[in-house]
């Protein structure tokens, strides 16, 4: 019986489980994060580290290569996604500009692409373990070209804008958009931490109290069409008044999941922002919802830690 890698057996359940969910796949598909985890896996496996830098390498180094070092002189669609991510400005690591890539590869449908350029590139091979690394494995090498090539097929709906907490992980918040009308003022008092614009409280009787639009907690995300992530003090303030009695477009990032608790990444931050104001609440809304929710968050992850199981004993 020909060996069998557990990453790629694993990616292979999450793929079936997409075609069980239907199409196109979006980023409410409870399967998602735990297969763009699995690719992030494979292509981080056996990667190197060079002898004498500062700064650690990931995939993501390997991909950028793609520009300068292809041999074949088509990279096209490929090249202006490694373009696209390296001019994103909500990307502040190497690890969130390598999450941002694939989630527009599979969008793109160019995934298959991808690796294939990677494979007849020897600046990209050189990075990885000619021992560990799937990508310079002969009988891992075919089925894992294979399994790029059918997720290439299917159809990605991914929301590629939300994208600001890619850095520190694959679960993304929920992304919202609300057009204001000319006003003078909205009414929020924001409050600036790590690099991100929360909503700390609102004034009363303003138009962000009656509208409702934010809840405290919230991140600005960007206002018409500029973007707040890492943004320095006051600059959404400075620009709210630069479009004072104009037409408003904020993209609001929710403090809150769909069940009613605090999106996991935020709830850190939460907690600071409860030292200025303790009206911020991190308690579920509704916890039966909840409870139902999580219940949910575990299926979807199962297939990716029965994966890691699958590792663990092989590897040890």
């Amino acid at each position: 019986m020909p060996p069998k890698d557990p990453l790629l057996e694993t990616l292979k359940v999450c793929i079936l489980n997409f075609s069980q969910f239907g199409t196109p796949v979006t980023d409410s598909c409870p399967h998602l994060s735990s297969c763009c985890e699995l690719l992030e896996l494979i292509l981080r496996k056996g990667l190197q580290q060079p002898l004498l830098s500062l700064v650690e390498r990931d995939y993501w180094h390997s991909l950028e290569q793609l520009h300068q070092n292809d041999t074949c002189g088509r990279l096209g669609s490929v090249s202006l996604a490694v373009d696209q991510t390296t001019n994103c400005k909500k990307l502040l690591t190497a690890q969130g500009r390598g999450r941002y890539f694939l989630r527009l590869a599979l969008n793109r449908r160019i995934l298959g692409n991808v690796v294939k350029h990677m494979l007849h590139t020897p600046k990209v091979l050189e990075f990885y373990s000619t021992t560990i690394s799937i990508l310079k494995n002969e009988e891992f090498l075919e089925p894992f070209v294979s399994l790029m090539l059918v997720i290439s097929e299917m159809e990605f709906k991914l929301c590629i804008e939300n994208c600001s907490f890619l850095d520190e992980s694959w679960l993304l918040p929920v992304r919202e958009l609300y057009e204001a009308v000319p006003c003078r003022e909205l009414g929020m008092v924001l409050r600036y931490l790590n690099g991100r614009v929360y909503v700390l409280d609102l004034l009363q009787g303003s138009q962000a109290e009656v509208d409702r639009f934010v809840q405290l907690g919230d991140i600005i995300d960007e206002i018409n069409g500029t973007s707040l992530r890492n943004a320095s003090n006051g600059q959404a303030g400075t620009i709210l008044s630069r479009l004072k009695g104009q037409p408003l477009s904020l993209h609001v990032l929710r403090c809150r999941d769909p069940d009613g608790g605090v999106y996991r990444p935020l709830v850190r931050p939460v907690r600071l922002l409860q030292l200025e104001n303790p009206t911020l609440c991190l308690g579920s809304t509704d916890p039966a919802q909840r409870s139902s929710t999580t219940q949910r968050k575990q299926d979807q992850s199962q297939c990716l830690r029965e994966g890691r199981q699958e590792i663990h004993h092989l590897l040890f």
